[in-house]
């Protein structure tokens, strides 16, 4: 089949499938209400009217909650809230099926009202007249496309409490459908045509929507050897480690050895009774925490790591390009490519010697990690760390000593100092714009705004990627392979977003190509650095 074959089935089928959808929602509708001679009688009336006559003042107040789950004006909102925010991180597909199915179900909800246009039950009706008619209920089409959508997305998370969220938010339409009944504004086949709306809507968009492609251009490296996953028991349930192991017997391979890492070391022994078990590929799942830990024991070994983002923040997973579905990534990292990245050494007063994959600092940044609550971070993901921003925004800035490679020290008053391996925060902001995981280089950046203008010109400065050079700039960078930070005073800590506790002091230190990875494909076509090539040795004494 052509490539102007496959688009046009690609796109023909979805159109005939909603075509197809709005003809048997219109067919089903006359058919109710112009009924053959002997027609069953399912007693709708009596259902309704029984509904009306046992109202109470508890339930039409939980009727009126409910019905407004999926007046419009909330359905919209909440679509585009999630929408931007799952395009934020960078997760297209799952913004269209939500956004497109929720407009599907709307246009056909509006072109059967029209076509049908059923009276609403004769009882005392507490939402008023309505302009469109009964049959199909919008409100219900709206919830089932919605929050139906919304369980099915998370279904896709590694998050352990996914199936109880999931839960809740199929029960929505459910209960919307209950109170539209209660409240008298649709028969019960009309209740059940807008469910049958919504969920035909979320097919006909998730088929219409493109599988993921993997770039591949030229043979991929496989793995070869024994598998084992290094979990975090906290965040990755019984449900998603059989997912994994399913991923990785489809490849070929034996089932793996599942190994829980401990509070104690964040899975560091673990990784390291792997390697000793002759593991070829250890997966990380979890968060940053433990994506360190297993990196710190493969360090300097030919066991490659592959990172299975089930964490908050999952900024290793970012910067590598990694898919945010643990499942996916695994696979992409099984049928990939493998290659080095650099890892960090951070010391300090009080801290011993460890190991950092992404970045590392003190001020504002580690203030905000101590102070979320894991509670918080489980529930919100990585937008809890805004409520710890805001309550530290008006903490004073600190006197800073920076030693780069043993040149001339810098002395400034900062709020935050951030050493990175990797540049990338969530929603794709730039703190240092110029660091890639395999240059053999660190940078750092220096957070240093004057008041409500300092850091509205910060704030420009991470979203545009322009940078004032200067002393007195909000954002001042550094790059070198030893970077020294010496404050005033004790200041709170972080690597890889874990506390490390209040210190002057905090050293990091470069070691190169320290890191065997997998990621997905085979080399991309990137510029020299980037996320997926890696650079040579000259290239690196160059940089």
């Amino acid at each position: 089949m052509t490539r102007t074959q496959t688009r046009a089935v690609r796109i023909g089928v979805p159109v005939l499938a909603a075509t197809t959808q709005g003809a048997v929602l219109v067919a089903a509708g006359l058919l109710i209400t112009h009924p053959p001679a002997g027609w069953w009688d399912p007693g709708e009336r009596s259902v309704v009217a029984w509904l009306a006559a046992h109202r109470t003042a508890a339930l039409t107040g939980a009727s009126d909650w409910l019905s407004a789950l999926a007046f419009t004006p909330a359905v919209v909102t909440v679509t585009a809230l999630v929408s931007v925010a799952l395009l934020v991180g960078r997760r297209w597909r799952g913004a269209a099926l939500l956004s497109g199915a929720v407009a599907l179900q709307a246009a056909l909800f509006v072109t059967v009202a029209h076509l049908v246009d059923r009276a609403r039950p004769d009882v005392v009706r507490l939402d008023g007249a309505l302009p469109t008619s009964s049959f199909p209920s919008g409100h219900v089409g709206a919830a089932t496309a919605l929050y139906g959508g919304l369980g099915l997305l998370l279904l896709r998370t590694g998050h352990g409490w996914r199936r109880v969220v999931c839960a809740l938010l199929w029960a929505v339409p459910v209960l919307v459908a209950a109170s539209r009944l209660y409240r008298g504004m649709h028969h019960p086949t009309d209740v059940l045509a807008g469910a049958l709306n919504g969920a035909a809507a979320l097919w006909v968009v998730s088929r219409t929507l493109p599988a993921r492609q993997r770039r591949r251009t030229g043979p991929t490296a496989p793995v070869r050897g024994p598998v084992a996953l290094v979990y975090n028991p906290v965040g990755v349930d019984d449900a998603l480690l059989e997912r994994l192991s399913a991923v990785v017997t489809a490849h070929g391979h034996r089932p793996p050895r599942l190994l829980p890492g401990s509070a104690e070391d964040s899975g560091r022994a673990a990784a390291e009774r792997a390697v000793a078990g002759g593991a070829r590929l250890v997966a990380a799942c979890g968060g940053d925490g433990t994506v360190t830990a297993c990196a710190d024991a493969l360090a300097g070994t030919d066991t490659a790591l592959a990172v299975v983002p089930c964490g908050t923040g999952n900024l290793l997973a970012r910067n590598l390009g990694l898919p945010t579905d643990p499942a996916d990534a695994l696979a992409d990292a099984l049928g990939g490519h493998a290659r080095r990245i650099d890892l960090m050494r951070a010391e300090g007063d009080g801290l011993p010697a460890r190991a950092a994959a992404t970045m590392a600092g003190m001020g504002l940044d580690a203030a905000v990690m101590a102070s979320t609550h894991r509670g918080l971070k489980r529930r919100l993901g990585w937008p809890a760390y805004l409520f710890g921003a805001i309550r530290h925004l008006r903490d004073r800035r600190f006197a800073l000593t920076v030693c780069v490679d043993g040149g001339r020290p810098v002395r400034r008053h900062v709020r935050m100092a951030v050493v990175g391996n990797v540049g990338a925060l969530q929603g794709g902001v730039r703190l240092l714009p110029g660091a890639v995981p395999d240059d053999g280089l660190l940078d750092l950046v220096l957070v240093q705004p004057r008041g409500l203008l300092g850091w509205g010109a910060a704030l420009a400065g991470l979203v545009t990627g322009t940078r004032r050079p200067g002393p007195a700039a909000p954002l001042e960078h550094f790059r070198g392979h030893r970077i020294e930070l010496t404050a005033d005073r004790a200041c709170p800590r972080e690597c890889d977003g874990d506390p490390v506790g209040d210190g002057r002091v905090l050293v990091l230190s470069v070691r190169p190509d320290a890191l065997l990875v997998r990621l997905p494909g085979t080399v991309p076509d990137a510029p020299p650095g980037g996320a997926g090539t890696p650079r040579s040795a000259e290239e690196r004494e160059t940089a």
